[in-house]
C-alpha cells in the first residue's frame, strides 16, 4: 500500500513540474525585446595587436601575421593565420605593418577589423 502511495505522489509531483516547464502563451512580454535570453551565447571578447603580414590566402580567407604579445588572451609573440573577409583584405600585401583586433572563439581567431 505505502508503496502505491509512492508511486501516486511521484506521478503527481512529476506532472506538476512538467506543467510549470511548458510554455506559457498567455505571458505578456511587451518592454522585454532588449532582454538577451540564455541561448544567446556571449560573444568572446575583442583583443587588439600589432603585427606584420606575412601572407594573404584569398582562397582560404586567412592573413598570416607575425604579431607582438597579446596579454587578454594570454598569447606570446608568434605567427599565426586569421580568418578574415575579402572585404578587410582590400589595400592589403604582404610585409604591411598592421594594427588588428580579433575575437577568439572555439579555437578560431577571426579578424574583427585591420588597418595598416
Amino acid at each position: 500500500m505505502k508503496l502505491t502511495l509512492i508511486a501516486v505522489a511521484s506521478t503527481v509531483a512529476t506532472l506538476s513540474f512538467s506543467a510549470l516547464a511548458e510554455d506559457m502563451p498567455g505571458m505578456k512580454m511587451d518592454g522585454m525585446e532588449g532582454m538577451q535570453m540564455k541561448q544567446d551565447a556571449k560573444q568572446a571578447p575583442v583583443a587588439t595587436a600589432d603585427g606584420r603580414i606575412k601572407a594573404i590566402d584569398t582562397t582560404k580567407h586567412t592573413v598570416t601575421i607575425s604579431h607582438g604579445a597579446v596579454p587578454a588572451v594570454q598569447w606570446p609573440p608568434m605567427t599565426m593565420a586569421f580568418s578574415v573577409t575579402e572585404e578587410q583584405l582590400k589595400g592589403l600585401t604582404p610585409g604591411d605593418h598592421v594594427s588588428f583586433s580579433f575575437r577568439l572563439e572555439d579555437g578560431k581567431a577571426t579578424i574583427v577589423s585591420i588597418k595598416k
